[in-house]
């Protein structure tokens, strides 16, 4: 039997802990990389976006007296993936926590989607992750430690009523069964891999003026009435990153506020 400690708040110490996080600009991404870096991790922030979003994000970080290191990339290069691991090894330290949340979100009509739309969809929100574990775990294997965590959503699981996003739907199923395979090819290599899939959230993307009867919808759909804040995934996503989830893998996280319980 392993040794007890009592110093339960350890568990969920990352201090000395190298962590990538792609989609690091805005959502759940920005708030999550944040969240790692008070917990103590040094973080690389990556996102295609050409806004300040980044520079937000390592303010903070060096706020909270961690190191950062930006990178502007897309998920769907494998070439631009790999650079970014290396110059994050290079700056930071060795590689062994990784968040991969950059994704995109629209709806059309299964009968009137574009073919362009659907392979969009798929390319970031599946392959652009299945591409970003790949970089991740050739360097954490190679230190034969590491956790990755892959932000999917409940529409995995479900079906969201009234919203017309069949692909969106798919990219993310996706992603929490090839988390699950990718967990089990590398589970006795000391790497774990999991998924967070949360609810219907309040990020820039849905408070939009335009989104507010949406919005409405939403909450009056879950059960806790209300919408998840954006810093409610930080606690889920440094669990599983955590040596607290030390024994974790392969596993979908809900974090939904109810709503597949409905």
């Amino acid at each position: 039997m392993a040794a007890i400690t009592l110093d339960a708040p350890q568990l969920f110490d990352l201090t000395g802990r190298v962590a990538f996080v792609t989609g690091a600009g805005s959502g759940i991404g920005q708030r999550i990389a944040m969240g790692l870096a008070q917990c103590g991790a040094d973080v690389a922030l990556l996102d295609r976006r050409t806004d300040d979003g980044l520079a937000q994000t390592a303010d903070f970080i060096a706020r909270a007296g961690r190191r950062s290191l930006q990178i502007a990339a897309d998920v769907t290069r494998s070439a631009a993936l790999a650079d970014a691991v290396a110059r994050t090894e290079a700056d930071l330290g060795p590689l062994s926590l990784a968040v991969n949340a950059a994704g995109i979100a629209n709806a059309n009509p299964a009968e009137a989607m574009e073919e362009a739309q659907f392979q969009t969809m798929m390319d970031i929100n599946l392959k652009g992750v299945f591409l970003s574990c790949q970089a991740e775990a050739r360097a954490m294997l190679a230190h034969g430690r590491g956790s990755i965590v892959n932000i999917a959503s409940m529409s995995g699981v479900i079906v969201n009523r009234g919203l017309s996003q069949c692909h969106y739907n798919a990219s993310k199923a996706g992603v929490i069964h090839m988390s699950k395979s990718m967990a089990m090819e590398w589970v006795g290599r000391g790497l774990r891999v999991n998924t967070i899939s949360p609810g219907y959230t309040a990020t820039p993307m849905n408070t939009r003026p335009e989104m507010l009867h949406q919005t409405k919808s939403f909450e009056d759909q879950t059960p806790m009435q209300r919408m998840a804040h954006v810093d409610e995934m930080v606690g889920p996503a440094v669990f599983l990153l955590s040596d607290a989830a030390s024994y974790v893998t392969g596993v979908d996280l809900l974090v939904d506020g109810g709503f597949c319980c409905w």
